[in-house]
């Protein structure tokens, strides 16, 4: 007869948002395909500086507030560069395997802040590979993801100079910016999310206005 804690762990992961749960398999499996020294988007990070990042967010809470707080960092970055060193399969298999009690990754939360949060991670390891290529995303997936840029375009470009309009056709826009000269940003809802996190020379968007102001949104530094 299974143990308790497994009973709990099974039906914990049973009850996962699909989409959170598929992006979070998708990356595993990909980390352990390509290994531990795989490129990332992220900069000077390979594969295991990433997997140890989602480990210390999950199950470090003590450090994980690192991620946002200046005064943290430092802590954050010894506890991280700890997990890092974990064997490989080990330090995939805690990505892969939330615990039950992370206030992250939980049944109540995992659909709110890990959808988006693995999809780009996800992205990140794909899309440092020579020859990728866009995915084929599920409907639902683009509903989510333009759920979570739609706000993070307000947040992510609340102080660029210009009148800016975010397009995802079939799904919605919004005007952000502070003002100024019209830029137009369009692009499916995936590819707006790594944009607006700061991944944009790796996503496949439109972007129409004056050259200038759209190299300069294209080098500015966005995301949380």
């Amino acid at each position: 007869m299974p143990r308790r804690a497994d009973r709990r762990g099974a039906a914990y992961h049973r009850g996962m948002s699909r989409y959170a749960r598929s992006e979070r398999q998708a990356l595993a499996d990909l980390m352990l395909a390509l290994g531990p020294d795989a490129p990332t988007l992220n900069e000077g990070w390979v594969a295991r500086d990433l997997a140890a990042h989602l480990v210390v967010r999950e199950r470090r809470p003590d450090a994980a507030g690192g991620i946002l707080l200046p005064p943290l960092r430092g802590y954050a970055e010894r506890v991280r560069l700890r997990v890092a060193a974990l064997p490989w399969a080990e330090l995939v298999a805690q990505v892969r395997r939330p615990p039950v009690w992370s206030p992250l990754s939980n049944p109540l939360t995992d659909e709110l802040v890990n959808t988006m949060e693995f999809f780009i991670h996800h992205e990140d390891v794909r899309r440092a590979t020579p020859g990728w290529q866009p995915r084929d995303l599920p409907a639902g997936l683009h509903a989510v993801l333009w759920k979570r840029a739609a706000p993070l375009a307000r947040l992510a470009l609340r102080r660029f100079p210009a009148s800016l309009l975010v397009q995802a056709p079939g799904h919605g826009e919004v005007r952000c910016g502070r003002g100024g000269e019209a830029v137009r940003l369009v692009g499916a809802p995936g590819e707006l999310t790594l944009f607006l996190s700061g991944r944009q020379r790796a996503a496949r968007v439109q972007l129409d206005g004056a050259t200038a102001t759209v190299e300069r949104l294209r080098t500015a530094k966005l995301g949380l």
